[in-house]
Protein backbone atom coordinates (compact mmCIF):
# COMPACT_ATOMS: atom_id res chain seq x y z
CA UNK A 1 0.00 0.00 0.00
CA UNK A 2 0.99 3.38 -0.84
CA UNK A 3 0.32 6.60 1.16
CA UNK A 4 -2.59 8.39 -0.54
CA UNK A 5 -3.78 11.88 -0.09
CA UNK A 6 -7.11 10.80 1.90
CA UNK A 7 -4.38 8.75 4.32
CA UNK A 8 -2.98 12.01 4.97
CA UNK A 9 -6.15 13.90 6.23
CA UNK A 10 -7.13 10.89 7.96
CA UNK A 11 -3.94 11.54 10.23
CA UNK A 12 -4.26 14.88 10.75
CA UNK A 13 -8.52 14.50 11.40
CA UNK A 14 -7.13 12.09 14.36
CA UNK A 15 -4.50 14.59 15.68
CA UNK A 16 -7.27 17.53 15.31
CA UNK A 17 -10.34 15.76 16.84
CA UNK A 18 -8.23 14.35 19.62
CA UNK A 19 -9.94 11.00 19.34
CA UNK A 20 -11.10 8.08 16.66
CA UNK A 21 -14.66 8.70 17.22
CA UNK A 22 -14.47 12.28 16.83
CA UNK A 23 -12.38 11.55 13.65
CA UNK A 24 -14.58 9.54 12.34
CA UNK A 25 -17.62 11.59 12.74
CA UNK A 26 -15.98 14.04 10.78
CA UNK A 27 -14.65 12.09 8.04
CA UNK A 28 -18.47 10.03 8.00
CA UNK A 29 -17.13 6.83 8.38
CA UNK A 30 -17.52 4.30 11.48
CA UNK A 31 -15.09 4.54 13.93
CA UNK A 32 -13.76 0.31 13.60
CA UNK A 33 -13.17 1.56 9.49
CA UNK A 34 -11.03 4.65 10.74
CA UNK A 35 -9.19 2.40 12.73
CA UNK A 36 -8.44 -0.26 10.52
CA UNK A 37 -7.35 2.51 8.14
CA UNK A 38 -5.16 3.59 10.74
CA UNK A 39 -3.46 0.48 11.27
CA UNK A 40 -2.08 0.07 7.51
CA UNK A 41 -1.30 3.52 7.53
CA UNK A 42 1.04 2.57 10.82
CA UNK A 43 2.25 -0.37 8.88
CA UNK A 44 3.55 1.78 5.90
CA UNK A 45 5.30 4.44 8.11
CA UNK A 46 6.46 1.63 10.26
CA UNK A 47 5.29 2.64 14.34
CA UNK A 48 2.56 3.93 16.07
CA UNK A 49 1.73 7.05 15.04
CA UNK A 50 -1.05 7.59 18.12
CA UNK A 51 -1.32 6.61 21.88
CA UNK A 52 -3.80 6.58 23.65
CA UNK A 53 -3.49 9.68 26.79
CA UNK A 54 -5.25 11.22 29.54
CA UNK A 55 -7.55 13.82 26.88
CA UNK A 56 -7.96 10.98 24.05
CA UNK A 57 -5.16 9.94 21.33
CA UNK A 58 -1.90 11.86 21.16
CA UNK A 59 0.75 11.52 18.22
CA UNK A 60 3.67 10.13 19.16
CA UNK A 61 7.09 10.92 18.01
CA UNK A 62 6.97 9.09 14.88
CA UNK A 63 3.37 10.84 14.48
CA UNK A 64 4.50 14.38 14.96
CA UNK A 65 6.70 13.71 12.53
CA UNK A 66 4.28 12.15 10.00
CA UNK A 67 1.96 14.86 10.86
CA UNK A 68 4.23 17.95 10.29
CA UNK A 69 4.61 16.53 6.47
CA UNK A 70 1.16 15.29 6.02
CA UNK A 71 0.10 19.32 6.42
CA UNK A 72 2.71 20.26 4.68
CA UNK A 73 1.77 18.37 1.54
CA UNK A 74 -1.91 18.83 1.80
CA UNK A 75 -1.35 22.86 2.18
CA UNK A 76 0.72 22.40 -1.05
CA UNK A 77 -2.50 20.48 -2.31
CA UNK A 78 -4.94 22.62 -1.67
CA UNK A 79 -2.74 25.67 -2.96
CA UNK A 80 -2.52 24.15 -6.22
CA UNK A 81 -5.99 23.81 -6.52
CA UNK A 82 -6.92 27.44 -5.59
CA UNK A 83 -4.40 28.22 -8.48
CA UNK A 84 -5.55 25.72 -10.89
CA UNK A 85 -8.89 26.55 -10.77
CA UNK A 86 -8.53 30.12 -10.51
CA UNK A 87 -6.97 29.75 -13.61
CA UNK A 88 -9.69 27.62 -15.30
CA UNK A 89 -12.14 30.62 -15.11
CA UNK A 90 -14.79 28.60 -16.99
CA UNK A 91 -14.59 25.73 -15.12
CA UNK A 92 -18.16 26.09 -13.41
CA UNK A 93 -18.69 26.69 -9.23
CA UNK A 94 -20.59 23.41 -7.89
CA UNK A 95 -23.30 24.25 -5.59
CA UNK A 96 -24.50 21.71 -3.31
CA UNK A 97 -27.23 22.10 -1.05
CA UNK A 98 -30.18 21.05 1.23
CA UNK A 99 -33.89 21.57 -0.01
CA UNK A 100 -34.06 24.66 2.10
CA UNK A 101 -37.01 26.99 1.26
CA UNK A 102 -34.68 30.06 0.24
CA UNK A 103 -33.21 27.51 -2.52
CA UNK A 104 -36.40 27.97 -4.81
CA UNK A 105 -35.78 32.00 -4.75
CA UNK A 106 -31.82 31.24 -5.04
CA UNK A 107 -31.80 29.38 -8.15
CA UNK A 108 -34.44 32.43 -9.74
CA UNK A 109 -31.43 35.08 -9.06
CA UNK A 110 -28.95 36.63 -11.89
CA UNK A 111 -26.30 38.20 -9.54
CA UNK A 112 -25.42 34.30 -9.16
CA UNK A 113 -22.57 34.18 -11.57
CA UNK A 114 -19.49 35.63 -9.62
CA UNK A 115 -16.53 36.54 -11.92
CA UNK A 116 -18.36 35.02 -15.15
CA UNK A 117 -18.10 31.49 -13.76
CA UNK A 118 -21.46 29.27 -14.43
CA UNK A 119 -22.88 27.52 -11.16
CA UNK A 120 -24.02 24.12 -10.86
CA UNK A 121 -26.83 23.11 -8.51
CA UNK A 122 -27.46 19.49 -6.60
CA UNK A 123 -30.13 18.77 -3.89
CA UNK A 124 -29.14 16.35 -1.39
CA UNK A 125 -31.05 14.80 1.26
CA UNK A 126 -28.07 14.41 4.09
CA UNK A 127 -25.97 16.80 5.02
CA UNK A 128 -23.12 14.24 5.89
CA UNK A 129 -22.79 13.29 2.58
CA UNK A 130 -22.90 16.76 1.16
CA UNK A 131 -19.99 17.52 3.96
CA UNK A 132 -18.29 15.14 2.61
CA UNK A 133 -18.39 15.89 -1.45
CA UNK A 134 -17.33 19.10 -0.25
CA UNK A 135 -14.37 17.98 1.35
CA UNK A 136 -13.86 15.52 -1.35
CA UNK A 137 -13.61 18.51 -4.14
CA UNK A 138 -17.45 17.19 -5.24
CA UNK A 139 -18.71 20.66 -4.38
CA UNK A 140 -17.27 23.69 -4.59
CA UNK A 141 -19.67 25.57 -1.69
CA UNK A 142 -22.85 24.23 0.20
CA UNK A 143 -25.70 25.55 1.52
CA UNK A 144 -27.49 23.50 4.75
CA UNK A 145 -29.64 23.77 7.88
CA UNK A 146 -28.64 22.89 11.39
CA UNK A 147 -31.34 22.45 14.04
CA UNK A 148 -30.88 23.06 17.86
CA UNK A 149 -27.44 22.86 19.23
CA UNK A 150 -26.49 20.18 16.41
CA UNK A 151 -23.03 21.63 14.87
CA UNK A 152 -22.13 19.77 11.64
CA UNK A 153 -18.24 19.31 11.62
CA UNK A 154 -16.59 20.91 8.53
CA UNK A 155 -13.32 19.02 6.60
CA UNK A 156 -9.80 20.55 6.80
CA UNK A 157 -9.74 23.55 4.41
CA UNK A 158 -13.10 24.80 4.46
CA UNK A 159 -14.52 28.05 5.48
CA UNK A 160 -18.13 28.68 6.86
CA UNK A 161 -20.20 31.71 7.67
CA UNK A 162 -23.64 31.79 8.98
CA UNK A 163 -26.46 33.23 6.90
CA UNK A 164 -29.52 33.04 9.78
CA UNK A 165 -28.41 31.95 13.39
CA UNK A 166 -31.50 31.33 13.89
CA UNK A 167 -35.34 30.73 13.13
CA UNK A 168 -38.44 29.17 14.68
CA UNK A 169 -39.62 25.85 12.87
CA UNK A 170 -43.15 26.33 13.16
CA UNK A 171 -46.15 23.64 12.20
CA UNK A 172 -47.87 22.90 9.01
CA UNK A 173 -51.76 21.19 9.52
CA UNK A 174 -54.61 20.87 7.45
CA UNK A 175 -56.79 23.90 7.80
CA UNK A 176 -59.63 21.13 8.89
CA UNK A 177 -57.40 20.40 11.80
CA UNK A 178 -59.72 21.41 15.36
CA UNK A 179 -56.55 23.77 16.21
CA UNK A 180 -55.96 25.56 12.71
CA UNK A 181 -57.86 28.27 14.36
CA UNK A 182 -54.88 28.68 17.21
CA UNK A 183 -52.91 31.90 16.30
CA UNK A 184 -50.25 29.81 18.31
CA UNK A 185 -49.70 26.27 19.30
CA UNK A 186 -48.77 24.39 22.44
CA UNK A 187 -46.35 21.19 21.50
CA UNK A 188 -48.67 19.63 24.16
CA UNK A 189 -51.46 19.71 22.08
CA UNK A 190 -49.78 17.58 19.71
CA UNK A 191 -49.32 14.51 21.18
CA UNK A 192 -52.12 12.13 19.47
CA UNK A 193 -51.04 13.50 16.36
CA UNK A 194 -49.11 11.75 13.20
CA UNK A 195 -46.09 13.60 12.50
CA UNK A 196 -44.00 13.74 8.91
CA UNK A 197 -40.55 12.61 9.81
CA UNK A 198 -37.88 15.00 8.46
CA UNK A 199 -36.48 14.51 5.11
CA UNK A 200 -32.78 14.56 6.53
CA UNK A 201 -31.50 13.02 9.33
CA UNK A 202 -28.13 14.11 9.92
CA UNK A 203 -28.74 17.80 10.63
CA UNK A 204 -30.10 17.42 14.45
CA UNK A 205 -33.69 17.57 13.49
CA UNK A 206 -35.13 14.33 14.52
CA UNK A 207 -33.06 14.69 17.65
CA UNK A 208 -34.66 18.36 18.60
CA UNK A 209 -38.00 17.29 17.65
CA UNK A 210 -37.64 14.07 19.84
CA UNK A 211 -36.64 16.22 22.82
CA UNK A 212 -38.81 18.79 22.41
CA UNK A 213 -41.48 16.27 22.33
CA UNK A 214 -40.03 14.30 25.55
CA UNK A 215 -40.37 17.94 27.19
CA UNK A 216 -43.82 17.82 26.28
CA UNK A 217 -44.88 15.02 28.23
CA UNK A 218 -45.15 12.75 24.76
CA UNK A 219 -42.83 10.55 21.88
CA UNK A 220 -43.76 11.47 18.42
CA UNK A 221 -45.46 9.19 16.30
CA UNK A 222 -43.22 9.45 13.37
CA UNK A 223 -45.06 8.11 10.27
CA UNK A 224 -44.31 8.88 7.23
CA UNK A 225 -40.64 10.31 5.81
CA UNK A 226 -41.31 11.71 2.16
CA UNK A 227 -39.07 13.47 -0.31
CA UNK A 228 -41.56 14.71 -2.43
CA UNK A 229 -42.89 18.31 -1.64
CA UNK A 230 -45.97 17.62 -2.89
CA UNK A 231 -46.81 14.31 -1.91
CA UNK A 232 -45.90 15.48 1.89
CA UNK A 233 -48.17 18.56 1.16
CA UNK A 234 -51.26 16.26 -0.01
CA UNK A 235 -50.95 14.07 2.80
CA UNK A 236 -50.92 17.36 5.36
CA UNK A 237 -53.72 19.16 3.51
CA UNK A 238 -55.72 15.46 3.67
CA UNK A 239 -55.27 15.84 7.65
CA UNK A 240 -53.16 12.47 7.64
CA UNK A 241 -50.00 13.93 9.51
CA UNK A 242 -48.55 17.28 10.45
CA UNK A 243 -45.15 18.19 10.52
CA UNK A 244 -42.18 20.47 10.84
CA UNK A 245 -41.38 23.29 8.75
CA UNK A 246 -39.33 26.26 8.35
CA UNK A 247 -41.45 29.94 8.99
CA UNK A 248 -40.81 31.01 5.42
CA UNK A 249 -42.26 28.17 3.92
CA UNK A 250 -44.73 29.66 1.36
CA UNK A 251 -48.36 29.08 1.67
CA UNK A 252 -50.14 25.76 0.58
CA UNK A 253 -53.89 25.29 -0.41
CA UNK A 254 -55.61 23.04 2.33
CA UNK A 255 -52.85 23.62 4.82
CA UNK A 256 -52.01 26.42 7.85
CA UNK A 257 -48.73 26.97 9.58
CA UNK A 258 -48.44 27.67 13.13
CA UNK A 259 -45.85 29.06 15.31
CA UNK A 260 -45.11 26.99 18.23
CA UNK A 261 -45.34 28.23 21.89
CA UNK A 262 -41.62 29.07 23.51
CA UNK A 263 -39.98 28.17 20.06
CA UNK A 264 -38.85 24.99 21.52
CA UNK A 265 -36.80 23.80 18.04
CA UNK A 266 -34.82 26.33 15.67
CA UNK A 267 -32.51 26.04 12.69
CA UNK A 268 -29.42 27.60 11.49
CA UNK A 269 -28.73 27.96 7.78
CA UNK A 270 -24.98 28.27 7.21
CA UNK A 271 -22.93 28.64 3.67
CA UNK A 272 -19.47 26.52 3.66
CA UNK A 273 -17.03 26.38 0.95
CA UNK A 274 -13.95 25.26 -0.26
CA UNK A 275 -11.40 27.90 0.39
CA UNK A 276 -9.12 26.36 -2.68
CA UNK A 277 -12.13 26.82 -5.14
CA UNK A 278 -14.01 29.23 -3.90
CA UNK A 279 -12.64 33.22 -2.98
CA UNK A 280 -13.55 35.07 -0.06
CA UNK A 281 -14.87 37.66 -3.12
CA UNK A 282 -17.31 34.64 -4.98
CA UNK A 283 -18.14 33.42 -1.28
CA UNK A 284 -19.25 36.98 -0.08
CA UNK A 285 -21.44 37.23 -3.65
CA UNK A 286 -22.72 33.30 -3.09
CA UNK A 287 -23.71 35.03 0.77
CA UNK A 288 -25.62 37.66 -0.60
CA UNK A 289 -27.25 36.35 -2.96
CA UNK A 290 -28.98 33.61 -0.28
CA UNK A 291 -29.28 35.98 1.93
CA UNK A 292 -31.80 38.16 -0.25
CA UNK A 293 -33.55 35.46 -1.49
CA UNK A 294 -34.33 34.84 2.41
CA UNK A 295 -34.98 37.60 3.28
CA UNK A 296 -37.54 37.36 -0.31
CA UNK A 297 -39.88 34.69 1.55
CA UNK A 298 -39.91 36.60 5.07
CA UNK A 299 -43.22 38.23 4.45
CA UNK A 300 -44.29 34.38 3.48
CA UNK A 301 -46.41 34.32 7.03
CA UNK A 302 -47.21 37.36 9.18
CA UNK A 303 -46.03 35.51 12.47
CA UNK A 304 -42.52 35.37 11.20
CA UNK A 305 -42.38 38.51 9.92
CA UNK A 306 -42.93 39.36 13.89
CA UNK A 307 -40.89 37.46 14.92
CA UNK A 308 -38.16 38.43 12.55
CA UNK A 309 -38.79 42.59 13.11
CA UNK A 310 -38.42 41.34 17.19
CA UNK A 311 -34.69 39.44 16.58
CA UNK A 312 -32.29 41.26 14.85
CA UNK A 313 -29.63 39.08 16.01
CA UNK A 314 -31.00 36.75 13.40
CA UNK A 315 -30.35 38.62 10.30
CA UNK A 316 -27.96 38.27 7.91
CA UNK A 317 -24.81 40.44 8.56
CA UNK A 318 -24.56 42.25 5.10
CA UNK A 319 -22.43 44.87 6.57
Amino acid sequence: MQLELRHLQAVCQIADSGSLGGAARRLGVSQPALSAQLRRIERVTGGELFVRGRHGVEPTPLGRFVLTKARRVLTEMETLGAETRAMATDAPLRLGCILLVLIDGLLTRTDLTPAGREITVDVEHSVTALVRMLGAGRYDVILYGEVNDHEVALPRGILARTLVPKEPFCVRMSTRHPLAEREVLDLAELADEQWMTLVEDDDGGPEALVEACAKAGFAPSLRYRITDRKMRHDLVAAGRAISLTQPTAPPVEGTVMRPLLGTPITGRIRLAWNRAAVSAAQADTLYRAAAAAYLANVDNNAFHRAWWNAHPEAHPVLG
